[in-house]
């Protein structure tokens, strides 16, 4: 089962357009990589590890001359199952039914690797597999056994770098220990300690190596990320499987808690810790204001096993009374199959754009680029997608510091709520320097993305105006509208390397 899970996520992650994130931070990696400076010439708002991590696979590709999906995706495979097999090596003979590893194995890894679906490598999704052997040698822990020292200490880093990626979970791992510490768990550990001494490092090496990030990419990110917020209510109805999830967990450790003490107190202590985590993750990502699913990854990739290992209990141990397994049983299938039917949902475009490249969108837009030997590219949209994968599979440069219009989206937001464009975020004025500085050859205008972002701009900056003025469109791909420079006005696009990164250096 999992060699085929395997092979299936490998193939499809390569046959199909790389996932917008994922592409645009091999990009970022790529470029930083090439001497273009994080948070300066590249502007991103996520902390620098995720750029070191991509920086592998982007590297690697480049010395094999191959496309960086080919490296990235068995480059995040092998992480999955590393997680995996560390797991299933930690559980080992801990319960009843983890007393083979290799079964216990392949059900963990053929979880990592299609739970994400086309979200496959996301942050989220690195942190959910990073943080899996802590959460094991946690329950180890609260079970009375002694950590095993270097083991304790590798786990640490491990989780702690994976918390890295995203910071905002630090709070699913902070309520994992209070639970355990009222539970009469050590909170000073070989494992916490490592967990601690990593981030206080990685923390340190921000400062040394990268402050822009502190003093450029934060501060952005505060004055303007709110502009792509979700409503509250909105993000709790999109969370419902993940809530009823978390519920029918909690619901099942109620009725059967007295038969699990008895039985094993291990499996007991493990659905604990796995619904504590889950449910601090919950809280981080409902915080975060985005209904994205991949946000949600860390908090349902515990859930989904804490709910696998309830099946296993209710499988595998006959003597439980009938009545409790008649009540817990359609819960746990309920649960189980609502999970089950929206992977196949996510999972359905992900294999039909491995299957019939030719119909995304992706592709469609870098058959035009090619088709007209455009060397210049832009997108006007908040969706990341327009631009990448799509620069790297036509291979043309990217017209703008920013991967899309987000930040002239938060810009809007921002003077609609403080009554005016903030002084210190002139987006507007950074997409017209960087739109007439590069004279995309190839523009591409999002007509149902919400905000008429060539309005705004034709409307603010007369250099704009004009620039724009040498556009025609040649092309309608569903909702975008496809335009060419006619070779006359602004800037010629033939401009060195180092002209182009001063024009898009952010001040």
């Amino acid at each position: 089962m999992l060699l085929v899970t395997l092979a299936f996520v490998l193939a499809t992650s390569m046959l199909s357009p790389l996932k917008d994130d994922v592409a645009w931070l091999l990009y970022v990696a790529r470029k930083w990589l090439g001497g273009q400076r994080l948070y300066e010439d590249l502007v991103e708002v996520n902390p620098p590890l995720i750029i070191w991590l991509y920086a592998i696979p982007a590297w690697i590709a480049g010395q094999a001359g191959v496309a960086p999906k080919w490296i990235a995706s068995p480059f995040f495979a092998s992480l999955m199952l590393g997680s995996a097999w560390w797991c299933a090596c930690l559980l080992q003979g801990r319960a009843q039914i983890f007393a083979r590893r290799l079964p216990v194995f392949s059900v963990i890894a053929t979880l990592l690797l299609l739970l994400p679906g086309v979200e496959f490598g996301q942050r989220e999704h690195l942190l959910a597999a990073a943080v899996l052997p802590y959460v094991v040698l946690f329950v180890r822990g609260l079970e009375g056994e002694r950590e095993p020292r270097w083991t304790a200490i590798a786990v640490g880093v491990v989780a702690s770098l994976g918390c890295a990626l995203k910071p905002s979970y630090a709070i699913a791992f902070v309520l994992m220990e209070v639970a355990g510490a009222m539970r009469g768990h050590r909170l000073f550990r070989a494992a916490s300690l490592s967990f601690a001494a990593t981030a206080l490092l990685y923390g340190a090496m921000v400062v040394t190596f990268c402050p822009a990030f502190l003093t450029k990419g934060v501060p952005l990110a505060l004055a303007l990320y709110g502009g792509t917020d979700t409503p509250m209510w909105q993000i709790m109805w999109e969370s419902r499987r993940l809530l009823f999830g978390q519920a029918v967990v909690l619901a099942l450790y109620w009725v059967n808690r007295d038969a699990l003490q008895r039985k094993s107190p291990f499996l007991r202590h493990l659905v604990l810790a796995l619904t504590v985590f889950a449910v601090g993750a919950t809280i981080s990502y409902v915080s975060q204001g985005k209904n994205w699913f991949y946000h949600q990854l860390p908090a349902t990739t515990a859930i989904v096993l804490a709910l696998l290992v309830w099946l296993a209990v209710l499988l595998s141990w006959r003597d439980l009374p009938r009545r409790r397994v008649l009540l817990s049983a359609p819960l746990l299938a309920l649960s189980l199959v609502d999970f089950t039917a929206a992977g196949y949902e996510r999972m359905r475009p992900w294999v039909g754009a491995a299957v019939e490249p030719n119909q995304s969108t992706e592709v469609q837009l870098a058959r035009i680029i090619k088709r007209e030997k455009a060397r210049t590219y832009i997108a006007f949209s908040e969706w990341i997608a327009l631009g990448f994968p799509v620069v790297d599979d036509a291979g043309v440069t990217w017209a703008s510091r920013f991967d899309s219009m987000w930040a002239l989206k938060g810009e809007l937001w921002r003077a609609r709520q403080d009554g005016g464009a903030p002084k210190d975020w002139p987006i507007r004025d950074w997409v017209v320097k960087d739109f007439v500085a590069n004279c995309p050859d190839i523009a591409v205008v999002d007509t149902k993305s919400g905000v008429n972002y060539v309005g705004v701009l034709i409307g603010s900056s007369p250099e704009f105006a004009a620039a724009w003025s040498h556009y025609r469109e040649i092309a309608m791909i569903g909702r975008l509208k496809v335009l060419k420079h006619d070779g006359t006005g602004c800037t010629s696009p033939a401009k060195t390397g180092s002209q182009r990164e001063s024009a898009m250096a952010m001040e």
